[in-house]
């Protein structure tokens, strides 16, 4: 069962009028929606875990900066409804499709919730006000829904940490958890943006998947410094790759010698089209 809430004040309403127990929980998972399998195991995992579970669909300006794809960026409603009600729940599962962004954002909103340090590596290098937008709304949309468990796809690892030390730093009540990356049989990671490739772009799109294993098979059985050799000489030769870096898993470091587990995470472009992945990997 799926209500659908375009406005904020129907929101909260409806928030506000659930009565809750005290051994009961609200879900929450975020989303800008064109909705897929992975999206839906997010809240598949609320539904098994939560008496109550909102999903967001909400494709937010403050994380686009002003080249990126935000007026391109598919928006699939109907489609995304249909694949919520498909999971045939006996919980309702209330969807927040704000009809208008200043529902989210109301005119002279000008609050920005920034997290230092995590967001200024990978993903951050080049998209500087990216995770300022994500962080914001994640608040915003936390605020508002008042959810106890969070739901994030691990295939966005950066954005999971940075939401995890914005609850930890600013003392939210909110149990962040990351959740496995759903693939194609092929390895390609599923994505919203996997909806601008062709046929040759998903197959060209392997190229990251299939590099980020060949450095994890290199940690596993060889040693650290070869694999930052080989990530290095990868992106020296192909110029459409935005970043693929061995880091530290829990913290984004420089790895060392006493590093045990780690990320290794990579940026691609394919068709215009900017695609993230990472593995993670424990090395005893």
């Amino acid at each position: 069962m799926t209500h659908l809430i375009t406005t904020t004040s129907e929101l909260l309403k409806i928030r506000n009028e659930l009565k809750l127990e005290r051994s009961d929980s609200v879900g929450f998972v975020p989303t800008m929606g064109n909705l897929h399998a992975g999206h839906i195991s997010l809240v598949e995992e609320s539904l098994r875990k939560n008496s109550e579970t909102f999903v967001s669909i909400f494709v937010n300006p403050k994380q686009f900066a002003p080249h990126e794809d935000f007026n391109k960026y598919p928006r699939t409603l109907e489609s995304d409804l249909a694949l919520i009600n498909r999971l045939n729940s006996k919980k309702p599962v209330y969807v927040y499709a704000p009809s208008n962004p200043l529902e989210v954002f109301p005119e002279n909103y000008f609050t920005q919730i920034y997290v230092r340090e995590i967001t200024q590596k990978l993903c951050g290098k080049t998209r500087p006000t990216h995770f300022e937008g994500v962080t914001t709304v994640v608040y915003r949309l936390f605020n508002l829904i008042k959810p106890h468990q969070s739901y994030f796809g691990l295939k966005d690892y950066q954005q999971y940490l940075v939401i995890k030390k914005m609850v930890a730093d600013l003392g939210l009540d909110i149990k962040v958890h990351g959740m496995p990356i759903v693939r194609e049989s092929s390895g390609l990671a599923l994505s919203s943006r996997n909806t601008f490739l062709s046929a040759d772009g998903k197959v060209k799109a392997l190229t990251l998947s299939k590099n980020i294993q060949k450095l994890i098979e290199i940690l596993k059985n060889r040693s650290l410094s070869e694999a930052q050799s080989l990530a290095k000489s990868i992106v020296a030769e192909d110029k459409t790759w935005d970043y693929l870096e061995i880091l530290e898993a829990n913290e984004l470091q420089i790895p060392n010698s006493s590093t045990k587990k780690f990320v290794v995470a990579g940026a691609y472009f394919v068709e215009n089209t900017r695609l993230i992945d990472n593995q993670l990997i424990t090395v005893e």
